[in-house]
């Protein structure tokens, strides 16, 4: 198992034991947990993301802190199209859908750039388009 499986399991750990507590973030941006079915294990993956939270659900995206391909988790929750979502001690189930064309690179730009503008060095390392996903409470 590679350091980054351990740091995303005790990551995982961590947040179900304090609630989300101890990950940082913010009230309107904060660390959140999904847990989706593997698309090749067909196993529960849990992993700790930061989200903006909207009025209809959560913002997230796949920066994969710069990598060349997009995260396995956002492969994962692209092919479930639905996850468990922690929001600090809140539980919910919540649908998937991928922002594609215009409404992603506006949602990135003016949404998630201009609110976390750090996020946009993971964009110009990576060299692709980082996917962008809205959850919805089911």
């Amino acid at each position: 198992m590679s350091m980054a499986q351990w740091s995303t399991r005790i990551g995982a750990w961590m947040y179900r034991r304090m609630d989300g507590r101890a990950m940082g973030g913010t009230k309107d941006a904060p660390v959140v947990m999904l847990t989706t079915v593997g698309r090749r294990s067909g196993l529960p993956r849990s992993t700790c993301v930061r989200a903006l939270r909207r009025p209809d659900g959560y913002l997230v995206w796949g920066t994969g802190s710069g990598s060349p391909r997009d995260p396995d988790w956002f492969q994962n929750l692209r092919a479930a199209g639905e996850t468990d979502l922690q929001v600090l001690s809140e539980r919910m189930r919540a649908s998937a859908r991928e922002l594609t064309g215009a409404e992603r690179d506006e949602v990135w730009r003016d949404v998630i750039v201009a609110t976390l503008p750090g996020v946009a060095k993971y964009a110009r390392k990576a060299g692709r388009p980082i996917p962008v996903a809205l959850l919805t409470r089911r």
